[in-house]
């Protein structure tokens, strides 16, 4: 059976599960949606339980979260470690007393989370649960809070609205600069040291990478050349997190599953790779190979944590932050001096100085200082008009993601590295070396050759047509059961 018609046949059952790709949304009286709103409400079809992730990232680290995957609403929040009937843990105490089956919960925290999600579905529906990681964030929010809006600024500048580049911002790093991974991924963006340094040689200005602030406009260029990449910003996020070669294969298995648009193929390919390592994890690697179920999740987590931004910058006085680029090494004695600011409120404006800020390189105050050099803080004025002109041009561009890997963008992704910086601007200068940086990857990593590799292999279609046959097999199944209530649970 080719993979059109197992397709065909178990698109009934498929679609009790996700979202069936449909016509693009619009807005309001016809108006065409930005991206971020076609964004908002593929999620609200796909995954409309999005918002729960916000929960995670501001309930202090030690409980369980659980809640509604078909409206991300909170359901309860269990200790890790302690007792679950208390009734306290419980936001609508008539939900605790609809799933009381007298049964003990098992002692080991896994089962004991499989175990409430099993009670709860058939009242609620599908849940998702997770451990809470406040601690990762709220310690950071005194210090860092107060800058949201200048780094949300920055963003804008790009074209990446503000929330998301932000709440990435707290997924990957709590806000903090310094935050690194066991690989040694610094900050913002978590990228690696030989990335920052990469682009440090490409870059006119020096980068320190443990500066909120100088990091943001470099994750911010390298978010919205992803999202034109794609044309939205949810498999640009997934690209940044698992990779280009991890998502061009969903893409390409959300093609085959019948995705029109970019953001269907991706939605519709990381389910069927979530499903498919769930059904078989091994039997089915060559589909989806690295990408995991964080990669499956990232996105949603991202946009879910849109609101934390938008709470964080309400609830916190903000702060002005002012660049200047030093003609020479200053120490912080120097700044210290001069400012009459304490060494420590420096270093919050200033993660990465230790003893002295390097020559040509940014140092970040709340007030501008005319003896640290010229004002760089383009986030404070207006854009000159040809960045203007060049970004509009560049988040214009309508091409498949498919041209962007073959190669075939090249010339015109090296026409716009040239007109950012001919635009003489900060903010046309990181982005013609961001995009410096992102051509050099895609014509030296190899990239291209795996996809079209992926795209090609007869062998690779046959084991698609096979993982979609069993997918819709367990559907059948799973439905099945679900409609009959004298089912036995456990063959279930």
């Amino acid at each position: 059976m080719c993979a059109a018609a197992i397709f065909a046949a178990g698109r009934s059952v498929l679609a009790q599960d996700e979202g069936a790709p449909g016509p693009s949304a619009s807005g309001p009286a016809g108006r065409t949606p930005s991206r971020l709103e076609a964004d908002v409400r593929a999620l609200e079809n796909y995954r409309p339980g999005y918002q729960f992730w916000r929960q995670i990232f501001t309930i202090p680290d030690g409980s369980i979260a659980f809640g509604g995957a078909s409206d991300g609403r909170l359901l309860a929040v269990f200790p890790a470690r302690g007792d679950w009937t208390d009734e306290s843990a419980w936001r609508d105490s008539a939900l605790a007393a609809a799933i009381d089956t007298g049964e003990a919960l098992p002692p080991n925290l896994d089962d004991r989370r499989a175990r409430m999600a099993e009670w709860l579905e058939p009242v609620v529906g599908p849940v998702l649960h997770n451990p809470t990681r406040g601690d990762f964030l709220l310690p950071n929010v005194r210090r860092f809070g107060p800058f949201l809006k200048e780094w949300g600024a920055i963003y804008e500048r790009f074209g990446v609205p503000g929330e998301i580049g932000l709440a990435q911002a707290i997924i990957e790093s709590g806000l903090d600069g310094d935050r690194r991974s066991e690989a040694r991924a610094t900050g913002f963006c978590q990228w690696l040291p030989a990335n920052w340094k990469q682009l440090d040689r490409l870059s006119p200005a020096v980068i320190e990478i443990r500066n909120q602030t100088t990091q943001a406009p470099y994750c911010a260029a390298y978010l919205t050349i992803l999202a034109t990449k794609y044309g939205s910003f949810i498999p640009a996020l997934s690209d940044h997190h698992s990779g280009g070669v991890n998502v061009g294969r969903v893409l390409i298995n959300g093609e085959r599953l019948g995705g029109t648009t970019t953001r269907d193929q991706y939605l519709l390919g990381s389910r069927f790779a979530r499903d498919l390592r769930a059904i078989d994890l091994y039997g089915f690697r060559d589909l989806y190979r690295t990408y995991g179920p964080r990669s499956y999740l990232y996105a949603e987590m991202v946009f879910g944590n849109m609101a934390t931004v938008r709470e964080l910058i309400g609830s916190t006085t903000q702060e002005a932050i002012y660049a200047m680029r030093l003609p020479r090494a200053t120490t912080l004695s120097d700044i210290v001096r001069q400012t009459r600011l304490s060494a420590d409120q420096v270093r919050r404006f200033n993660p990465a100085l230790v003893k002295r800020v390097p020559a040509h390189a940014d140092l970040y105050l709340p007030t501008y200082v005319r003896g640290f050099g010229p004002d760089v803080s383009f986030w404070h004025r207006p854009a000159n008009a040809k960045y203007t002109a060049a970004l509009a041009d560049f988040l214009s561009l309508d091409a498949a993601p498919e041209r962007w890997e073959d190669g075939s963008m090249t010339p015109a992704l090296r026409g716009f590295e040239k007109r950012f910086r001919e635009t003489k601007s900060e903010e046309g200068t990181v982005m013609a070396t961001v995009l410096a940086f992102v051509i050099d990857y895609a014509e030296s990593s190899g990239q291209r050759e795996i996809l079209a590799e992926f795209r090609a292999d007869q062998s690779v279609q046959s084991l698609f047509d096979r993982a979609l046959l069993r997918r819709v097999q367990e559907n059948l199944a799973r439905l099945s059961c679900s409609q009959d209530p004298d089912s036995d649970r456990g063959t279930c």
